[in-house]
């Protein structure tokens, strides 16, 4: 085995038993790292220099920004008007409520950008509230944990913009207006599979729909709504970068959660921040490890050896890409989002672009295989928080969920072979 082959055997082996271990994903980052630099005989001094590289990134102070405004917003009363106009909207059909928590989720994901906020916010209003119309326990918070993925797709999602940054040259606009299909994809996807097993289940429908009571809880609604809007159009109309307009973005929350909704006080504004900086400090000091050990993936010619090993498998683009699924699927099971697209994307986006596939439709394949692997055991953190937020045992949360995964990847599958669904909106807005 030559110096090479060992160093990277030990930069892989090492993370992987840690994770194995159960260490903290950031600790397991910066040890193998350590570990590695030292094998090749590098001076560890470039270490810390590594990790300022990483996060030294205009872009990336977009993530901090988002992370702020999810939780202004998801804190300040913004979810009782999101179901309220979801209810107006879908409410009618045959298992209403199970419609609704898809729906709202897909409101209140453009808001949050967050899987585990979607779920802890909206499940504790919307799971006891089917559990007394009728909904089995259960089937509640399945729905509610799988529909929380939409939130990762629909932007304003720092997750996208941690992606853009580490795949480099990658629009944070293009990708924001990437999202909407997929995620309404997915949305659809999901009602579907609910919509079969409430008819199957004969679960409740909801009052008839009223146009008048829609346009109501529109007007209502309009002012969380209007966040996404600044956000989204503001990027992709050239008029601030990602940024600048997630700075805003902060300022208008805080506006509305606190003057017009009355969900926040001051004293609750204070909290909030300190809700952020918990977060923030696990998201930047993953970002500068992970930059670190990217650039030890880089030295030992890692993403190349990958791309030549996984084509060799096969060269035909369809067997690619469901490898591509596969690889992202096992990783999301044992590994948390943030790190999955800090440390696979250099590594898997060559072998995607050699298939065909273009980087923005990567990296919302990504993102929604990420998002399947928060559900799921032994790491799944949303599958955790929707069976805290229920009081339900995991394991029956589980097997209540596999209709819905089968639901997911149909979903995904049709954003990996239809190239379209992420790409057309980007395209017609010119933000592509």
């Amino acid at each position: 085995m030559n110096a090479e082959a060992l160093s990277t055997l030990i930069l892989l082996g090492s993370f992987l038993l840690m994770i194995v271990l159960r260490f903290p994903i950031a600790y397991a980052v910066g040890i193998s790292t350590v570990l590695c630099m030292a094998s090749m005989g590098q001076n560890l001094v470039s270490l810390p220099q590594q990790m300022v590289k990483g996060v030294w990134s205009f872009s990336l102070m977009a993530v901090p920004f988002f992370i702020t405004m999810g939780v202004l917003m998801g804190s300040g009363g913004i979810s009782d008007k999101l179901i309220a106009l979801a209810n107006s909207l879908v409410g009618w059909m045959r298992g209403g409520l199970a419609m609704v928590n898809i729906v709202a989720s897909y409101f209140f994901g453009g808001i949050s950008g967050s899987a585990a906020a979607d779920t802890a916010s909206l499940g504790s209003i919307l799971i006891p509230m089917m559990v007394d119309e009728g909904y089995d326990a259960d089937f509640s918070t399945a729905v509610t944990i799988t529909s929380s993925c939409e939130g990762l797709l629909v932007p304003p999602s720092h997750n996208m913009v941690i992606y853009a940054t580490t795949a480099g040259g990658v629009s944070v606009g293009a990708l924001f207006m990437a999202g909407y299909l997929p995620g309404a994809l997915l949305a659809i996807s999901l009602m579907v599979g609910s919509y079969i097993l409430s008819v199957k289940r004969n679960y409740p429908k909801g009052a008839r729909f009223s146009l008048k009571t829609f346009g109501k809880q529109i007007i209502s609604s309009i002012w969380a709504l209007a966040a996404v809007l600044i956000v989204v159009f503001g990027v992709v109309g050239g008029l601030f970068t990602a940024t600048e307009s997630a700075a805003i973005a902060v300022v208008y929350s805080l506006f509305v959660s606190v003057y017009i909704y009355k969900g926040l006080t001051w004293k609750g504004v204070w909290q909030s921040l300190d809700k952020c900086v918990e977060t923030l400090a696990i998201v930047l000091i993953l970002i500068a490890m992970s930059a670190a050990f990217g650039n030890c993936l880089t030295l030992l010619h890692v993403p190349a050896k990958a791309a030549t090993l996984i084509t060799s498998i096969s060269s035909n683009p369809v067997v690619v890409i469901l490898l591509l699924n596969l690889i992202l699927l096992l990783l999301g099971m044992i590994m948390d989002m943030a790190p999955i697209i800090l440390i696979a994307t250099p590594i898997l986006l060559p072998v995607a672009q050699s298939v065909g596939l273009h980087p923005i439709q990567f990296g919302i394949m990504m993102v929604l295989n990420c998002g399947i692997g928060l559900l799921t055991p032994p790491v799944g953190a949303v599958l955790f928080i929707g069976s805290a937020v229920a009081k339900r045992p995991m394991e029956k949360v589980v097997r209540a969920t596999l209709p819905f995964y089968l639901c997911m990847i149909v979903a995904l599958l049709l954003i990996s072979f239809v190239p379209q669904i992420s790409l057309w909106l980007p395209t017609l807005t010119g933000a592509l």
